[in-house]
């Protein structure tokens, strides 16, 4: 399994800004309402400003763990830990009841995501043993750059790459995004590559597949969801 859990920054002079995120996630993992394969436990407050949530670290799990955490990377207020690895079950509804190495794991990752003098607060803890912990370090690192190369956009390259998701079901969905931000197909390719829109792309499965072997080493692979283990994210 994999375990996030996630702790606001600055939260004295920012106030209080998890029913927002709580808002964002939710939108994020359960659109229209259903939960995004891979989610077992939907985001909830746990404790103060910290917010956890429990996905499964086989393929739909872990590409909803990369695509929360560069969410909650590029908002800029958050310190993101993964834990990877087995759960007690079977799980509760909630995920501030239940318990498990990966519970263990993410609350020390988070603890030294917020330690860390990084731009890119975020931590990947896994299994002690090897290959997991080498594994749940690389994933760490992947992570870390793509946070680092989203942080370096500009507003114009955000721009674009909003627009072009707004248009990815289109049969030319960079004409499509050309047209809707008054710009030549060109300029929209200028931003794109200027993003490093296409690399984040390519690396974006790696940290995924990173994130999967972490959290399955301890299990022998089997990540599988019994109808005790769904919780209220069914």
């Amino acid at each position: 399994m994999l375990v996030l859990t996630v702790d606001q920054r600055d939260s004295t002079r920012r106030g209080d800004l998890v029913p927002a995120v709580l808002e964002r996630l939710d939108a994020l993992a359960r659109p229209g309402g259903e939960p995004e394969r891979g989610l077992v436990l939907p985001f909830e407050r746990t404790v103060g400003d910290e917010v956890q949530a429990v996905l499964t670290s086989d393929d739909d799990g872990s590409r909803l763990a990369v695509d929360v955490v560069l969410a909650l990377l590029r908002d800029g207020g958050w310190s993101v830990g993964v834990g990877a690895g087995p759960v007690d079950r079977p799980l509760p509804s909630v995920s501030r009841a239940a318990s498990g190495p990966a519970f263990v794991r993410a609350r020390e990752a988070v603890e030294r995501a917020k330690g860390r003098g990084s731009a890119v607060p975020v931590a990947v803890v896994g299994p002690v043993d090897e290959p997991g912990a080498t594994i749940a370090a690389d994933a760490e690192a992947v992570l870390r750059l793509l946070g680092a190369v989203a942080a370096r956009r500009t507003d114009a390259g955000w721009q674009a790459i909003d627009t072009l998701a707004g248009h990815a079901q289109e049969g030319a969905p960079q004409r499509a995004t050309a047209r809707a931000l008054g710009v030549s197909e060109q300029a929209v390719s200028q931003r794109l590559r200027t993003a490093l829109w296409a690399e984040e792309e390519a690396v974006r499965p790696l940290a995924a597949r990173l994130l999967a072997a972490a959290g399955g080493m301890e299990q022998g692979g089997d990540d599988r969801v019994d109808e005790r283990d769904e919780g209220e994210a069914r």
